[in-house]
């Protein structure tokens, strides 16, 4: 006996998304599935190779794999919006590298990637002087200061943990990045602590880190999904993400 069925427009009827993360990152799928919770938006992911160590040598590989990884979402929908989940990548190879590199493959999406979500999140908040957190040694933090730097922002303290395993990376404890972000931020005035890196687990200490410090926290993943969520027209309220989503 053949059954009969309908059909409707899928899971995304306000936003399809999709997100290209890093072989070895622990972290932002779930980050991300606790902040795109939203009725009509769907998020999917596919994975870009990358090996464990981050340094300077080895990120720009991805901009030669990134057209295969947007390759594997699924071909049927249409994207609102494209992310590239590698914040240190970015920085060495360029946001509209990245963004070109995706859209030869998929050319009506938006393309976001975490260096551009900063920006755009900072100039959302009117601040421009940050305390600079990152876990990278100093050759790729020094690739994403510059970057922030030429987008008219002055970085008025930083701290790194100095480490080029992104597996470790995936295992500092969110009670050592409010710690580190606590002392960022008494090291020097600032409007905002900049958190880099979607493999550090920031999502729950943002709110603590802001109580403590009094300033907005703009960490890789939650920007990202900010910038992407707005890309799409998708400003539902979000309660305890911290300022960037409180302030719309």
């Amino acid at each position: 006996m053949k059954l009969t069925f309908d059909t409707d427009q899928g899971i995304g009827t306000r936003a399809n998304l999709g997100v290209i993360v890093l072989e070895n990152d622990e972290t932002l799928e779930n980050e991300f599935r606790r902040i795109m919770d939203l009725p009509g938006v769907a998020l999917y992911h596919t994975r870009i190779p990358m090996g464990p160590e981050i340094r300077p040598d080895t990120l720009p590989q991805m901009l030669a794999d990134l057209p295969a990884a947007a390759r594997l979402l699924p071909p049927a929908l249409s994207f609102d919006v494209i992310g590239y989940a590698c914040t240190s990548a970015t920085s060495v190879i360029g946001p509209d590298k990245v963004a070109a590199a995706i859209r030869s493959v998929c050319p009506n999406a938006a393309v976001t990637d975490p260096l551009t979500a900063i920006i755009a999140a900072g100039r959302h908040l009117g601040v421009t002087r940050l305390g600079f957190l990152s876990p990278y040694v100093a050759d790729v933090s020094q690739a994403m200061r510059d970057r922030l730097t030429d987008a008219r922002f002055q970085i008025a303290s930083f701290g790194s943990f100095e480490e080029s395993n992104d597996q470790i990376v995936s295992r500092i404890t969110p009670p050592s990045i409010l710690a580190a972000a606590r002392h960022v931020a008494d090291a020097a005035p600032c409007d905002a602590i900049v958190i880099s890196c979607t493999a550090l687990r920031c999502l729950d200490v943002i709110p603590a880190i802001e109580d403590a410090t009094g300033k907005p926290v703009l960490a890789s993943n939650l920007a990202l999904a900010w910038h992407m969520l707005r890309l799409a027209g998708i400003d539902d309220p979000r309660k305890g993400l911290g300022r960037l989503f409180d302030k719309g």
